[in-house]
């Protein structure tokens, strides 16, 4: 190689480390300017899929994952069936143990209803039926999941136990080995940190969580989401694959947003607002909304 082609190899290296510079400093200056002001901490990790390019704020400080902790359920479930560990097609029978108010629809069904797996785990994600999701825990175990995440290498993604909702004191959901530690009481149903989420989601879009026509599988799944008040708000032509979760003081979103300026996966945790406001328009959302159209057009046109 000569001197005057490592000197223009160089100069286009520096040019690139410039244009990111420039980025994740715009990004900071946008992001910043949209959180002034605003009560509550968030927590973001957002990565261009194709690129590399990413942005960080908070993205390694743990989290409470609320529904969010449904990815990867469905990700474990997936993974059992590869093994021949579990049958997509087998029934789960509905009971009134497992049946908890809040989102989906399988409480109002009948004690003794048999679904199949395949069915149940498209209720947990698509309208994110927490009856649904105490019924395949039943039937996997929140341990079985914890050990799939820390195999893949997350320190901090778990399962802490089934949903309890508004059912008596003496009601006892099952506990994971991590969930029973006193110190795990705060993370409520799950626990994780918004670059792990965002790794999850790497896996899925590069079909190697499990395998690429399981990847396929549950990215379809994650399409027909119905929550879309979060990063699906106000994005305009674009594709979006994700899961939200929400508490009173909290609202999360993870997902895939296929653009035609990039491929961008991201994950957004608003936490201890002060207001309960259980309207489309929580502040939380609109923030989410907000901070990820700012993630698309900062990571979509930056170049690796």
């Amino acid at each position: 190689m000569t001197r005057r082609t490592l000197l223009a190899a160089a100069a286009a290296c520096a040019c690139a480390m410039a244009r990111q510079n420039t980025s994740a400093a715009t990004l900071d200056e946008q992001i910043n300017a949209k959180l002034r002001g605003f009560q509550g901490q968030v927590s973001l990790y957002a990565k261009n899929l194709d690129t590399g390019a990413s942005y960080s704020l908070h993205g390694d400080q743990p989290v409470r994952t609320a529904s969010t902790i449904k990815l990867p359920i469905m990700a474990e479930c997936f993974a059992e069936a590869s093994e021949g560990k579990l049958n997509l097609s087998e029934a789960l029978i509905l009971t009134a143990d497992e049946k908890v108010p809040g989102s989906g629809l399988l409480q109002e069904f009948s004690d003794g209803d048999r679904l199949p797996m395949s069915d149940v785990i498209d209720l947990m994600i698509v309208v994110s039926d927490n009856t649904a999701t105490n019924m395949i825990l039943e039937r996997i175990g929140g341990n079985a999941v914890n050990a799939r995440m820390a195999q893949l290498g997350f320190e901090y993604t778990r399962v802490m136990r089934k949903i309890g909702g508004n059912k008596s004191p003496a009601f006892k959901p099952g506990m994971t080995s991590e969930g029973a530690k006193p110190e795990s009481k705060k993370w409520g149903l799950g626990r994780s940190s918004p670059r792990e989420m965002v790794m999850l989601m790497d896996k899925l879009y590069h079909g190697e969580l499990v395998s690429k026509a399981a990847s396929e599988q549950m990215l379809t799944i994650l399409k027909r989401q119905r929550d879309h008040d979060g990063i699906a708000r106000d994005m305009q032509d674009v594709t979006v694959a994700n899961k939200t979760g929400a508490l009173d003081h909290l609202r999360s979103d993870v997902g895939i947003i296929f653009s035609k300026r990039g491929n961008v996966a991201m994950a957004i945790t608003v936490d201890d607002m002060p207001e309960v406001n259980w309207t489309p328009d929580n502040p939380g959302q609109l923030l989410i909304s907000a901070l990820s159209q700012i993630l698309l057009d900062g990571l979509g046109a930056t170049q690796p």
